[in-house]
């Protein structure tokens, strides 16, 4: 919609806009001003011209369903602590399999400090001991 173009609006939306505009035509606001003020309060109240659907309007019953369901497993899986997406921690047998981040997430649950300093084989080494 190009400017000033008011065709996608509803008439409801019109004579809101007419109404505020003769309201601040009426408090001396000259009319290019009182028009300006009335459309933006007019798009701030209802969002602009083109009616488009609020946030889950447009998803089946089935589709909104689905969505509560993975909602609550992934809720559920955070409260037992680990991400849903990943995959479980490995024994502590193979730290050497282990990635540094992953190293580095375990020795800040054991609350390993100078760990952002150290190397892998110094973060293997740090948890062995710990």
């Amino acid at each position: 919609m190009s400017r000033g173009e008011k065709d996608k609006y509803t008439e409801t939306q019109k004579r809101k806009a007419e109404h505020i505009e003769q309201s601040y035509a009426a408090k001396g606001i000259p009319e290019a001003e009182a028009e300006a003020r009335a459309w933006a309060t007019v798009n701030k109240q209802s969002g602009g011209g083109e009616k488009k659907g609020g946030s889950g309007q447009r998803k089946s019953p089935a589709a909104k369903s689905a969505a509560r369901k993975d909602s609550a497993r992934r809720a559920v899986a955070t409260r037992k602590g680990h991400s849903p997406n990943q995959a479980p921690a490995r024994s502590s047998g193979s730290l050497d399999r282990l990635t540094k981040d992953e190293l580095m997430q375990r020795a800040a649950r054991q609350g390993i400090t100078g760990r952002s300093r150290m190397r892998k084989a110094e973060l293997i080494d740090a948890l062995r001991v710990a």
